[in-house]
């Protein structure tokens, strides 16, 4: 009897500490979370993230987009001239940007010379020049078969008999076209071509005051002018046209900085200052 009062305590016991067990897993689980409700925040989460992309985002796009006007890559390409750039597409039109790279008069001549004097020589599709400022308006109609930038106020322009005058900013003639051939004025002389096909320099009111006699000849630069003889040899002369380099090399260009650049008939280059003598030698 002893024996079953203690199996009977002990099973009491038992089944007690079980109905605790019991309620206490109850109580865990129903303060853990479940595994599902948390995973449903993660949406919330992966919202807020892309939000904060987005602005980096479009500032990638802006940033790609000015790259593609700085870097953009022409066909052709001039000099800096007057803050603008003469530049050909790849359908070989022409334009100007300026020193940022941006598109400033959109590319739609068939040739462009560079800005000289706030003016800039310009073909049309009937192969005519004439003449824009730079906001790209014309100023000068398109009537010229050629024609040079402008220079000391006048530039040469050569008609459809192919002689050549010379005009002011106006379109006006200053000088008629008599001459086969004409270059900028500079130093206040401009080279010209007459009809035995010899080159000499005209002033300003047209007059010849140095002889054509020569089967070449280029605009001034720093006082002297580039000549080249009935032999083929380049030389330079002054104002008055009095010989100061004798015409001597096989190719020779204008003086820059009391410097020019010279060949000789080896093949040869140097340069040298205006009187000819030889400063450098290239090697």
């Amino acid at each position: 009897m002893k024996k079953l009062t203690i199996y009977f305590s002990l099973l009491s016991r038992s089944v007690i500490l079980l109905i605790m067990l019991v309620f206490a897993t109850t109580v865990v689980f129903a303060i853990v979370p479940d595994p599902k409700t948390k995973k449903k925040v993660k949406p919330t989460t992966t919202t807020t993230t892309t939000k904060k992309q987005t602005p980096a985002s479009t500032k990638k796009q802006t940033s790609t987009k000015q790259k593609q006007v700085t870097t953009h890559k022409w066909k052709y390409e001039g000099k800096n001239s007057e803050g603008l750039t003469a530049v050909g597409d790849t359908n070989n039109k022409w334009g100007y940007i300026d020193k940022t790279g941006k598109i400033v008069i959109p590319c739609q001549w068939e040739f462009a010379w560079d800005f000289s004097e706030g003016l800039a020589a310009v073909q049309d599709a009937n192969d005519k020049y004439g003449y824009i400022d730079k906001t790209g308006h014309v100023v000068i109609p398109f009537k010229w078969k050629e024609a040079w930038s402008f220079s000391e106020g006048l530039a040469a322009v050569g008609d459809s008999n192919d002689m050549y005058g010379f005009i002011d900013k106006t379109g006006q003639f200053v000088l008629p076209c008599k001459w086969k051939r004409a270059r900028p004025f500079r130093d206040g002389l401009a080279p010209v071509e007459d009809g035995h096909y010899k080159y000499g320099y005209i002033d300003k009111t047209g007059k010849v005051v140095i002889p054509c006699q020569w089967k070449d000849a280029e605009s001034f630069s720093e006082g002297l002018a580039l000549v080249k003889n009935f032999n083929g040899k380049y030389g330079y002369i002054d104002k008055t046209g009095r010989i100061v380099i004798p015409c001597q090399w096989e190719w020779a260009e204008d003086f820059h900085e009391g410097r020019a650049e010279v060949k000789d008939a080896n093949g040869k280059w140097f340069k040298i200052d205006k009187t000819g003598k030889v400063v450098k030698e290239y090697k």
